[in-house]
């Protein structure tokens, strides 16, 4: 037997970016592990993607084209296997007729984080799309929130490096659970605790990062500019601004004392159902403490007033100084370290890509219904399954239904999204393609290299796009380039050598060295340099241009609250990541089935007892769940993980159907988890035990 050892990369949504290593065994995938010699990876993989073969050989991959014969919405029945040749003209002649008829804004490709590969996410489609003069994609569904705030206070998403958190003595976990959705920054988290590092977890559950740490603040939902802002106002009264900083590197803060007058602390708690002391005990120990680290969860971000959450959770170590040592500051993502410009090779110099309107995904259901003029009537869906993570799912199916939306799925496995494709064409995964990857948790470049034979006639996206836009006669050159053509031109002007990546696999990428304080002196990626308490462009976008709270819409509603009087919030899950593992045996059995949790009181007022059936419901729609008695959360406030199939589920809904279509404060993102519900029992039966 001829056995081997690849290194790759993890291609998934996480901002750890692992990179592991496959060993193969006469072709055959037969063993994966994470890189021991990679700082960040560390040798170890997550309880996911440690299962990541079960995806990759597992039976239910998609090997062939598939055209639909029958109706749309009831699966794999409606469905033939064809040839590539008949798939791709079927493809190309959609597109056509709907630009023939309203125009080539009426063509939207739908994509997002599937894999987090430039390459094959980032790349060939959207050129394609661009050139063809398609709705262009705002992708806004996980990070758009704080991109935008992080924009608007430092001047890009950037903040201290994460290997240096181990020297900070104060960690402040806001709204991050990193043993579920950040593993392999923990261990730098656990170093510094064991150091003596105080480390404080601020999240609306007792997640199983706030049982390891050492003080857990559990706010109401939507929130968290308000802590924040009764956190500066103590911060500030203790006389522990570190003022020559703050005068030297920032913008607003007389501004700022202003509206800091407007938040003590009473204010702050009652806002959030703190006790006082909880939030003047936290507001000293960081008034008190360098260096203090913040990590900004994504979470907290999927609310209405994401925006000026995160620019308040940003501005704090602006006020402390934390930001002049390593291991202090704040950090949400370091996506603005790197410096590949993906947008420049969708659209590259010389290749005509005209003017169009930009759609928001996170608005796919309205945009499918009665949103877009001219309507959107040809749908190209790729690294995504919209049916199962975008918000108000009902809607959503409704226009996926329509008998005038051509749609075309790429796919790995049959998901909830395919039931509604008129064309299903089959993709690679990962060991099967050429990929590069940079990360949003650390400031390594990784290239990714094919080492297994695709399943059945499987290609990658990019050769399905190269063919798509062969079908429509397109021929410009860079409509042809190959994957390493583009994995080169991401790289261009970046100071990472592709050559070098090929022999060394990763490299840090982004000129910020580990323990490092990169804004010490300031040196901000704004335009003076400076951050920035008061931004006045947010003024044109209806946006209070000072740091400062926008409350929750329907967690906030008191008049809806009498009708629906649980805030609903839906987490990420440990063995689901979005929705890719969630039709795999081993992850479902691992997750379960299904649960609605509720803290005891709310669970004893509707005669609801654990494992019981019941019904989640609101105006939008409803979905089933087994009730779990948890006292996780606190009373009036339920939960349930994310990232369930439909189709997979009982009563054939999951989460989405509850929650709205409505835009953050800043940024346009979703609000996941600023919904309403009523929980109640459902008949006996309703809902099956997980096979």
């Amino acid at each position: 037997m001829a056995t081997t050892v690849h290194p790759g990369a993890c291609p998934l949504d996480c901002p750890d970016t692992c990179v592991w290593q496959l060993t193969v065994t006469d072709g055959r995938p037969v063993a994966l592990r994470g890189d021991p010699e990679h700082p960040f990876t560390r040798g170890a993989l997550c309880g996911k993607v440690n299962r990541y073969l079960d995806a990759v050989t597992g039976p239910d991959r998609l090997t062939t084209p598939l055209v639909r014969v029958g109706p749309k919405g009831v699966g794999p029945v409606s469905y033939r296997p064809a040839g590539w040749d008949e798939a791709v003209r079927r493809v190309a002649d959609g597109l056509r007729a709907s630009i023939d008829v309203h125009g080539p804004e009426s063509v939207l490709p739908y994509y997002f984080a599937g894999t987090m590969g430039l390459v094959q996410g980032w790349s060939m489609g959207p050129r394609l799309f661009a050139h063809l003069g398609a709705s262009r994609l705002r992708t806004t569904i996980c990070t758009a929130a704080s991109r935008a705030a992080l924009g608007s206070v430092y001047g890009g998403s950037v903040g201290f490096e994460p290997e240096s958190v181990v020297e900070a003595k104060l960690v402040v976990l806001w709204g991050a659970n990193l043993l579920s959705t950040n593993l392999h920054h923990w261990p730098f988290v656990r170093q510094a605790q064991q150091r003596g590092a105080h480390v404080v977890t601020i999240d609306p559950l007792r997640t199983d990062t706030a049982a390891r740490s050492d003080t857990h603040v559990a706010p109401l939902p939507g929130t968290d500019a308000a802590l924040a802002l009764g956190l500066m106002r103590h911060i500030r009264d203790l006389g522990a601004v570190d003022l020559p900083w703050v005068a030297a590197h920032t913008v607003g803060w007389d501004r700022l004392q202003a509206r800091l007058d407007e938040w003590p602390v009473t204010r702050a708690a009652a806002e959030c159902g703190l006790d006082v002391d909880v939030v003047r005990d936290l507001g000293e120990r960081i008034a008190t403490t360098r260096p203090t680290a913040i990590r900004i969860g994504l979470g907290l971000q999927r609310h209405a007033g994401a925006g000026q959450a995160v620019r308040a959770i940003a501005a704090i170590p602006l006020l402390t100084g934390d930001f002049r040592y390593p291991g202090g500051g704040a950090l949400a993502t370091t996506s603005g370290h790197h410096r590949i410009d993906a947008d420049r090779v969708a659209r590259p110099a010389g290749m005509p890509a005209p003017p169009a309107r930009s759609i928001n995904m996170s608005r796919l259901a309205a945009a499918l219904t009665d949103e877009a003029d001219p309507p959107v009537t040809a749908l190209v869906v790729f690294d995504t399954n919209p049916v199962a993570t975008v918000p108000d799912q009902n809607l959503l199916r409704r226009g996926l239904t329509r008998a005038d939306l051509f749609t075309v799925v790429l796919e790995q496995r049959w998901t909830d999204t395919c039931d509604y494709a008129d064309v299903v064409l089959p993709a690679t995964m990962q060991p099967e393609h050429l990929d590069l990857h940079t990360s949003y948790g650390h400031h390594y470049a990784t290239l990714n290299r094919p080492v297994l034979d695709p399943p059945g006639q499987a290609l990658p996206n990019t050769e399905i796009f190269r063919r798509i836009a062969a079908a429509l006669g397109l021929d410009h050159p860079r409509l042809r380039d190959s994957d390493e053509d583009l994995a080169r031109q991401l790289l261009d002007g970046t100071g990472v050598d592709y050559d070098e990546l090929t022999r060394l696999t990763y490299v840090r990428a982004t000129g910020v060295a580990v323990g490092s304080a990169p804004y010490a002196e300031g040196g901000f990626p704004s335009h003076d340099g400076r951050a920035r308490f008061h931004d006045p462009r947010l003024t044109g976008q209806g946006v209070d241009p000072l740091v400062g709270y926008t409350p929750p819409v329907e967690v906030g509603d008191v008049d809806l609250a009498r009708r629906f009087p649980l805030a609903l919030i839906s987490p990420a899950g440990r063995f689901f990541l979005n929705s890719t593992f969630a039709s795999l045996p081993w992850h479902r059995s691992r997750t379960g089935p299904p649960r609605i949790h509720l803290h005891p009181v709310d669970a004893a007022a509707r005669g609801l007892t654990d494992g019981d059936p019941a019904r989640v419901h609101n105006d939008r729609g409803e979905f089933l769940a087994t009730v779990a008695v948890d006292d996780a959360t606190r009373p009036g406030l339920a939960f349930t993980y994310k990232a369930y199939w439909a189709r997979l589920s009982p009563g054939g809904s999951t989460v989405n159907a509850v929650t709205g279509v409505r835009d953050t404060d800043l940024g346009g993102g979703p609000t996941f988890h600023d919904t309403r519900v009523e929980v109640q029992a459902a008949p006996a039966g309703a809902v099956q035990p997980d096979d």
